[in-house]
Parts: C-alpha cells; sequence; structure tokens
C-alpha cells in the first residue's frame, strides 16, 4: 500500500491508518512530491470522502491521432472510464468517417469509435498543426498513434522532441510490424496480422483455404493489450516517479500471443497446427450442430465432467464410462464418432427443446446467435450488455456497453462519435488561441 500514497494529483487515493480517502493538492501532476516524502505528505493531505460516481480516469488526457481501428480504440477504451481524449482528425474528417455502413451520410463506425471523444480538427502536416499539437502534449498523459513509423519523426515529432516538451508524456505507437525491424515501416492492417500470425492458417475447414474473421479481429487484440500497456506505463510513471516512456505495440504481436502453443507444439514435438473446422486437436467433442428447425448450437467440452454431463444429456452414458473416451486425448482420436451421437439428438430437437434440455444436466451448450437474437436475449438485456445513447445527428442510438464491469467505478458512455471538430474552438480556445487565430488557421486549412 506505500506505492498507493504517493500518488500525487488531482482527485488522488491516500491509504492512510486502515482507510482510503481521496486528498487534494495545489500541485500539477508534473509537480509530484519526492519519493522519501511520499507517506508523510498523504498524512498531511486534506481528507475527503472518496467520490463513488467518479470514474478512473478522470483527470488523465490522452490525444489520439491514430486512425481506423487498433489505436483508436485504445482512447476508446480509456474515455468510457473518464480520461479526456482529445481526438484529432483532418480537416476532410477521419477516414473512419467514410466507413460503411453508414445512415444519413455518417459513419456507424465512427459512432462506435469516436463515442466519448471531443473531435478537433487539425492538419499535422503541416508546420502550425505541427506546433499546436506539440502544445496538446506538453499538458497530455498519453499520445496514441499509429502512422507508419518515421513518420512522426518527419514531422518534427519524434519521441525525443515530444519528451523534452513533457518528460511524463506516454507515447504508444502501434503498427502493423512495430517500430523496429525488417517489415517495420510496410504498411500493415489487421487483416495482414491475422495472416501472418498463424491464426488464418488454423482457421476454416481441412479440405478448405484459410479463413480470415468478419470483423478486425487483431485491431481488436492489438487495441486491449495496447489499453492494459498504456496503464502499466501510467502506473509505473505515477507510483515509481518514473518518466514516461514509448510502447512499442506491433499489431501481429498480441493475437500471436493468444493463439497457445503453437510455437512450442513445433519446437518440442515437430508439429504444425492445422485447419480443423469448429473442432479443436486438443478438446472433443467441441463443434456446432444443427437443430431440428435448422438453427444451430455449440458443445464444448473443456472439462470431464462437462463431457460426461453432456454424454448423459443425450442418453449415452456408454461414451461417458467408454474406456477410449476418459481422457481428452481418447476423446479427440475419437472426435466423429462423438460428433455423431450428439448431432444424432440434437437433430431430433428444436433449438430451445435442446437448450431447456441441457440446461437441466448443466452441459456447456448454447445457441448460435446473429446481432437480432443476441440483442433479444433476456440475459443480454439484463445485464445491459448493450445500452441506448442519444446523438444529436442520428437519434437514438444501441452500441456495446462499456467493458470491464466495474462495480464501484463503472464506466459510461456520455455521447458517440461528435460531428467532424465539433470541440476544435473549445480545446483550442482552452491552450490560448484567440478568434482571430482560429480563423486564420481555418482559411489556412491548418483546422
Amino acid at each position: 500500500m506505500a506505492g498507493i500514497s504517493g500518488l500525487v494529483s488531482r482527485n488522488s487515493v491516500c491509504y492512510h491508518e486502515g482507510k482510503f480517502s481521496s486528498f487534494v493538492t495545489l500541485t500539477d501532476r508534473a509537480a509530484r512530491i519526492p519519493s522519501s516524502r511520499r507517506a508523510s505528505a498523504c498524512v498531511w493531505s486534506i481528507s475527503v470522502p472518496l467520490q463513488p460516481k467518479s470514474l478512473p480516469l478522470e483527470g488523465v488526457t490522452v490525444v489520439d491521432i491514430g486512425t481506423l481501428f487498433a489505436a483508436p480504440w485504445i482512447a476508446t477504451f480509456m474515455a468510457d472510464f473518464g480520461a479526456e481524449v482529445i481526438k484529432v482528425e483532418h480537416p476532410k474528417g477521419d477516414s473512419l468517417r467514410n466507413f460503411a455502413p453508414l445512415k444519413d451520410g455518417v459513419s456507424l463506425w465512427w459512432k462506435y469509435t469516436g463515442r466519448n471523444k471531443k473531435s478537433v480538427t487539425l492538419n499535422i502536416s503541416s508546420p502550425e498543426g505541427q506546433e499546436i499539437l506539440k502544445k496538446l502534449c506538453r499538458k497530455a498523459d498519453v499520445l496514441v498513434e499509429n502512422f507508419r513509423p518515421g513518420t512522426l519523426e518527419k514531422w518534427g515529432l519524434s519521441w525525443e522532441t515530444l519528451h523534452a516538451l513533457n518528460p511524463k508524456l506516454v507515447l504508444m505507437r502501434t503498427s502493423g510490424f512495430g517500430q523496429e525491424g525488417p517489415y517495420a515501416k510496410r504498411p500493415g492492417f489487421g487483416t495482414l496480422a491475422e495472416a501472418m500470425s498463424g491464426f488464418a492458417h488454423i482457421t476454416g475447414s481441412p479440405d478448405g483455404p484459410p479463413t480470415l474473421p468478419a470483423f478486425a479481429l487483431a485491431d481488436g487484440i492489438s487495441a486491449m493489450c495496447g489499453t492494459y500497456a498504456v496503464m502499466m506505463a501510467l502506473y509505473h510513471r505515477d507510483v515509481h516517479d518514473a518518466p514516461g516512456q514509448v510502447i512499442d505495440n506491433a499489431i501481429y504481436e498480441p493475437i500471436t500471443t493468444i493463439l497457445g502453443p503453437q510455437s512450442l507444439m513445433y519446437d518440442q514435438l515437430g508439429t504444425i497446427q492445422t485447419r480443423t473446422g469448429n473442432s479443436i486437436p486438443f478438446v472433443a467433442p467441441r463443434n456446432s450442430y444443427r437443430c431440428k428447425d435448422g438453427r444451430y448450437v455449440v458443445i464444448s467440452a473443456s472439462a470431464e465432467s462437462i463431457y460426461r454431463r453432456i454424454m448423459q444429456a443425450i442418453d449415452r452414458a456408454d461414451l461417458a464410462d467408454d474406456p477410449r473416451m476418459q481422457t481428452q486425448e481418447g476423446r479427440v482420436a475419437h472426435m466423429a464418432e462423438l460428433d455423431k451421437a450428439i448431432q444424432g439428438w440434437i437433430g431430433a430437437h428444436t433449438l430451445d427443446e435442446t437448450v431447456r434440455h441441457f440446461q437441466e444436466f448443466e452441459g456447456a451448450l448454447g445457441p448460435i446467435y446473429d446481432i437480432e437474437q443476441l440483442l433479444n436475449d433476456p440475459h443480454v438485456q439484463h445485464r445491459e450488455t448493450f445500452t441506448q445513447v442519444e446523438d444529436e445527428e442520428l437519434g437514438t442510438l444501441r452500441m456495446q456497453n462499456v467493458i470491464p464491469r466495474m462495480k464501484d467505478t463503472p464506466g459510461r458512455i456520455k455521447w458517440a462519435g461528435p460531428p467532424k471538430g465539433k470541440h476544435t474552438d473549445e480545446i483550442l480556445g482552452q491552450m490560448g488561441y484567440t478568434p482571430e487565430e482560429l480563423t486564420c488557421f481555418r482559411e489556412k486549412g491548418v483546422i
């Protein structure tokens, strides 16, 4: 707990004599109390009750100059929990604003990705735009970018320059292949990462081609990884009184990391995982099955107890007791036999009958949903997995709610992606720019 008492910033938390409390300081974040004095400083502070409705990242400022998915989503996730995210987009508009699907000319991708952000238009390839960005970074905690490596340096915005302006700044650099290496300057997107990581090689039918996901999978995984990386950098900075640092987030690496022990399999056994459709080579039964009414369900028997319950549910206790089926390795070897038995039972029952029956046996079975079915599911509705947001352009929107779900300091969606440049005058005015300067910038295409 000693480290917690060293946090000195607006809305900070102090742990003293067995209690948490907030305390107020007159110093800016950059002027922190030395480590040797943290404990005593915490005792001297003015204690006030914690505000349970405050968001965990209030007081954190993020400048988001990323495009498309991986980098901007990092800023989105932080904005969901109270960070002030200043979304910097080109005066012509962020490229995501042109992504389909659109309604009344407004991108629904933008409404999701731009939520809780303040939109500022700025041409950072211009000298004036670069100076404005530098001024933004002087007061920021985090800068998020995903330009091709070398682009910031070309614009006079290298890490050395930014670090000199603000030693506490954390720079999150997301790119297809990372900042270093033979492929560093290649253009890279999530699709390339899904292919190169090995994901596509193991996805699809055994007799079919490699299959890519129908959504931005690698970008999403990279964004979640990048978000916790930023939080670790901020923790290290604030708790250990350290400077900010650069985070090198290559999109292909996080998805590679979660694919399991493939490298160990090759290194130790000389085997390469191949495509197996909906089954996987280390769990059986695990597949999708067609119900009598044409709907589909899935089953996964990762645990021994679940396997036995599934066999009991389909009235095949003989397979539960079969000596060949007493290990995962044995069940995988006889996967086709198990699938045939399960499909035989499920194929004779509707989806509703199947789901209710397996619930009675506590078997791990679930329906395959489309988005309409997911939105109408009573459990999903009870947990408010999706929420409604009022939007000035499109009216009421229904989108994914904030995750993760924190009990005492839950995130919230204040607004969906705003109109282009809505907050330009507000943010630049707070930085000291006059209305006359803003007019001049607009005439020159800087904002």
